[in-house]
């Protein structure tokens, strides 16, 4: 198997069956309209739909390799103690997150470059497996894809050369940055392109689906990049690769954005779910607090548990910004109102952690506490 030679970008007009895209193009336009019409109406995005960001990390490292879950982060950040691969892959999904937010806090004010992409995938292996796979810097050897201890001979895939490398990644940055058909169909080229460039030893898949919710949002399809595909890609693991192996096998770029389409428009519908489902908990939750508490303070409170539902009562003090009476006094309060659950119980210095069930059980999709 030679190394794959890449098609420049953007695609010719031949290679594209508009008659079959046209029709999917439409519906995931649609889907992905409503879903941002949905966030636009939210006042506080980033911490109202805080759990959707984790659920992409989780996912999307899970597609890697990793185990963890929603809960492990956040057990993680409570300071919940954990066996040492457990913290390996919730290491990594913290990266992701930290990566995925600095991203958008970036794409704000400057559009995406390669020294961007370069950036995040430093932050994305910062003392996690492949920290010793050059972060930050595209590779300069050639590497293949196929099962642990294949040699070259016997690969699945094996990206282009490394000497062509670079001239290929400012191709893919060019096509970024023009107009083609549509951006959605631009989107899936953006992001297959990526993944078959392989410009890193490691954590490409993780950068190619981070991407696209940037993408979206430079492209102002969206009105912040919160839109993340890894739920469906997870659970269309397999058609997800085939159809990423088809384009270097056969060529069949059709076969894969139709596939990509139809990520766009079931992801999006499920979003939409999602978040409802978290705006509404929201807003029952401001009303409950507050009846519960009668407290100047219960906006604040009920951020804080939305943007950290596990906790430790000393970092909720600190975090909060109000009085340490008043602010165990509010906890102790919505232990008994049924708003938090002790996860567990405080023991001489050691402080409580407590947990909020309600978001943590629409964040997993199922009961969990």
């Amino acid at each position: 198997m030679k190394p794959y030679e890449p098609t420049s970008l953007p695609l010719p007009t031949e290679t594209l069956d508009l008659r079959r895209l046209i029709t999917p193009a439409g519906a995931a336009n649609a889907e992905l309209g409503r879903y941002d019409g949905l966030l636009q109406g939210i006042v506080n995005p980033a911490i109202m739909l805080s759990p959707l960001t984790v659920e992409e990390a989780v996912l999307s490292s899970r597609l890697e390799g990793t185990q963890a879950t929603v809960d492990d982060v956040y057990e993680h950040e409570a300071g919940i103690e954990k066996d040492a691969e457990k913290i390996r892959d919730t290491q990594e999904v913290i990266n992701y997150r930290t990566a995925l937010r600095l991203a958008q806090e970036h794409l704000r004010e400057y559009p995406i470059t390669l020294s961007f992409v370069r950036h995040i995938h430093k932050l994305l292996l910062d003392s996690v497996r492949g920290k010793d796979k050059s972060p930050g810097n595209f590779r300069e050897d050639q590497n293949w894809i196929g099962f642990q201890g294949t040699p070259i001979e016997d690969a699945i895939f094996i990206p282009p050369s490394p000497l062509r490398l670079q001239d290929h990644m400012e191709n893919w940055l060019n096509y970024l940055e023009t107009e083609d058909i549509d951006v959605l169909l631009q989107a899936a080229v953006m992001h297959a392109q990526f993944e078959m460039l392989h410009p890193f030893k490691d954590g490409n898949g993780r950068i190619g689906r981070l991407l696209i919710p940037l993408f979206l949002y430079q492209k102002k399809r969206l009105s912040q990049p919160m839109f993340y595909l890894s739920a469906y890609l997870e659970r269309h693991r397999d058609e997800y690769y085939g159809h990423l192996g088809a384009i270097s096998q056969s060529g069949d770029w059709n076969g894969w954005i139709l596939f990509f389409l139809q990520a766009i428009t079931e992801q999006a519908k499920s979003n939409i779910e999602k978040v409802n489902h978290i705006r509404e908990l929201y807003e029952q939750m401001k009303q409950k607090i507050q009846e519960i508490t009668h407290s100047q303070y219960s906006v604040h409170v009920l951020d804080q548990i939305f943007n950290r539902p596990i906790f430790k009562t000393t970092d909720f003090v600190k975090e909060i910004g109000i009085q340490k009476a008043t602010a165990m006094s509010i906890l102790r309060q919505l232990k008994k109102g049924g708003i938090l659950n002790e996860f567990r119980p405080g023991c001489g210095r050691r402080p409580a952690i407590l947990a909020f069930p309600d978001l943590l059980n629409v964040a997993e999709g199922k009961k969990v506490l």
